[in-house]
């Protein structure tokens, strides 16, 4: 994986959204192993003790669970991970409408932008 943080907010934190975002884009499959906590955190240069926190948030969301031997899995309720997506997509949809909005467009415009984007890129790709 290749990991990005910024120094606005706490490492935990964003490390819990690259693992949401790698297992509702499919890269961590639904019931598939997780790499070691130790191992994550030394290809992300962190302390292991952030990895563990990032996956105990997740864990309390129902996207992961630990076998005590195994080690973690993601789940394998495909429901669980749609509602993690859908929630993700929600958020991302929140942030682009206020920075529309920031720039004068409302609700409605923005709909017809993006319309208006689709339909040309159509058109540039057939």
């Amino acid at each position: 994986m290749t990991w990005t943080f910024t120094p606005d907010r706490p490492i935990y934190l964003q490390l819990q959204e690259q693992f949401k975002l790698a297992i509702v884009s499919g890269l961590f499959k639904p019931g598939g192993k997780i790499p070691a906590v130790r191992e994550l955190a030394e290809d992300a240069s962190v302390n292991p003790n952030t990895v563990q926190r990032a996956l105990t948030e997740l864990e309390r969301d129902g996207l992961v669970h630990t076998q005590r031997t195994s080690g973690r899995f993601v789940t394998e309720d495909v429901t669980v991970i749609e509602k993690a997506k859908s929630e993700m997509a929600m958020e991302l949809i929140d942030v682009f409408l206020e920075k529309m909005a920031a720039i004068g467009y409302g609700k409605s415009e923005t709909v017809k932008i993006i319309s208006e984007k689709e339909e040309v890129s159509a058109h540039a790709n057939s």
